[in-house]
């Protein structure tokens, strides 16, 4: 049942622009699913949803996880749409975000399963990403250059 229930979330999100928790509960009952709003909530936290700004609206997505390093173009596209400015600090990458955009491109990044990189922390509109080393941190730096190109 949850299992469906999750199965159908994805689909709901993919093919509507979900922008609530309340919304997404309605269209779950509409399709037969006895939810309750805190359930939803659960499995929005399961699912790894995040809400992404499309058409100047935010909705849920899907995060994607990537099994293999690298850059996957829907995490690129989350990352390049949400960011507006990044800097390197030795070994933290600083990135500027529209407002409420920062934990987007922060779990963008976080998908992209990044080996040399320590951890991500985000608020509003910053996010600070933590590499093992400086010379990590420039060539995150010299990749996402080249993606704003």
């Amino acid at each position: 049942m949850k299992g469906g229930r999750q199965a159908k979330i994805l689909e709901l999100i993919s093919k509507h622009e979900i922008n609530t928790q309340g919304e997404l509960t309605k269209r779950l009952r509409e399709e037969g699913y006895d939810a309750t709003q805190a359930t939803v909530s659960r499995d929005i936290k399961e699912l790894n949803l995040i809400k992404l700004q499309v058409n100047g609206k935010l909705r849920y997505a899907e995060a994607v996880n990537m099994e293999n390093s690298g850059y996957s173009s829907r995490l690129k596209s989350i990352f390049k749409d949400s960011v507006l400015s990044f800097d390197r600090a030795q070994n933290i990458v600083v990135l500027k975000t529209m407002p409420g955009l920062a934990q987007a491109a922060a779990s963008a990044v976080d998908g992209m399963k990044i080996d040399t990189l320590a951890g991500v922390v985000a608020g509003d509109d910053t996010a600070f990403l933590l590499f093992y080393d400086n010379d990590e941190a420039e060539a995150f730096i010299h990749e996402t250059q080249k993606m704003f190109i």
